[in-house]
């Protein structure tokens, strides 16, 4: 098989299965961007609402460039790995500085714009501005790892780097964008990454080496992940009359400069959160424990065990000062001001109820 004969068949099966989504019927750079940087490690249906809400309130890179950060954080909320929003926002910083509030269109400019790599850059260059340059990520190193019958490691950069060349090889000049989204969407939609791909349903399986051997199955190949460290940490759901007590993480490290419900190394009793509450110079009233939660990171594992505390305001208590760093926040500025973590979920849900 030679791989440009893949073209043709890929783009006729593309015209009549896409998928309608929000960021393609209007393909301009920075809605491209900003759905390629959101639907990294992220299913496409639940990013279409954190996508409209961006778009809404930030609907140029000028307006990305000039929001506060915790406006940015908040509108990620939910979506993880806040680090790429922040990156965002520093690269629509520098493209507002030195092109005007414009996305260069160039693929090598494009590039060199912080948080994106070769990747998000092909996908910009050719959807938005028709450039012929491969857009290859894990669907499309799947989909070739199965048309070639390749038993190369894909998370092996030499080994992308040359898959990102041959695809480069063969990107129609009419259709690179196109071209580029239909690799995609086969590996998204039918060379799928769990439980056996549809073969019966692929417009290359004539061409497909992997399903000629029958060991589609078997493939991509792939480096087996480090397990993840396990850690217990105990959070405490503090709330005083209609309020609740927020924290800033560090800025540096994991989580980094959001806001968190405070919560403490290790797995606490009732007795040792007390204490620590009243280190913390607050008064507490009553406790009760919560529920088990476990959150995945990329190489971490919290294990967590929750308390509610009810606590006095600090103006009851006027010769206590409270924790720096500690917030007395009101649901709505909770819901409209502060980016919590997805990892607290299992707890926030207990504030929702109860203020």
């Amino acid at each position: 098989m030679e791989l440009n004969e893949i073209v043709e068949p890929l783009l006729v099966w593309y015209d009549a299965h896409a998928r309608i989504l929000p960021w393609r019927s209007v393909p301009t750079p920075y809605r491209v961007w900003v759905s390629e940087i959101m639907l990294q490690q992220t299913r496409v249906e639940a990013v279409k609402p954190f996508f409209r809400r961006f778009l809404e309130e930030l609907p140029t890179i000028t307006a990305l460039a000039e929001a506060a950060e915790d406006q940015i954080l908040k509108l990620w909320e939910g979506l993880g790995y806040y680090n790429r929003v922040r990156n965002m926002q520093k690269a629509a910083r520098l493209i507002a500085a030195e092109y005007g509030g414009e996305m260069p269109g160039d693929f090598e400019k494009i590039r060199g714009l912080p948080g994106i790599g070769s990747y998000t850059a092909g996908a910009i260059a050719s959807i938005a501005f028709g450039i012929c340059k491969p857009a290859v990520d894990g669907n499309v190193l799947r989909v070739l790892s199965r048309l070639m019958a390749s038993q190369e490691d894909i998370l092996k950069q030499s080994v992308k780097r040359r898959m990102e060349e041959q695809v480069e090889g063969i990107i129609p000049e009419t259709r690179p964008g196109d071209f580029n989204q239909s690799l995609i969407e086969l590996g998204a939609l039918v060379c799928v990454p769990k439980g056996p791909p549809k073969c019966g349903e692929c417009p290359l399986k004539h061409l497909c080496k992997a399903r000629q051997q029958g060991i589609q199955e078997t493939l991509p190949r792939k480096t087996p992940p480090k397990k993840r460290r396990k850690e217990a940490r105990t959070v405490l759901v503090l709330v005083s009359d209609n309020k609740a007590v927020l924290r800033k993480r560090p800025e540096k490290g994991l989580l980094a400069g959001l806001y968190e419900l405070p919560n403490l190394e290790g797995t606490l009793s009732r007795e040792q959160v007390l204490d620590n509450v009243q280190a913390w110079q607050l008064s507490p009233i009553r406790i009760r424990p919560l529920p088990e939660a476990k959150h995945i990171f990329s190489h971490i594992e919290w294990h967590m065990l929750g308390y509610l505390v009810q606590i006095e305001e600090p103006e009851m208590n006027p010769g206590k000062e409270p924790e720096e760093g500690f917030l007395f926040v009101e649901k709505e500025d909770m819901d409209r001001k502060y980016s919590i973590p997805s990892a607290f979920g299992a707890y926030v849900k207990y504030l929702r109820e109860i203020l």
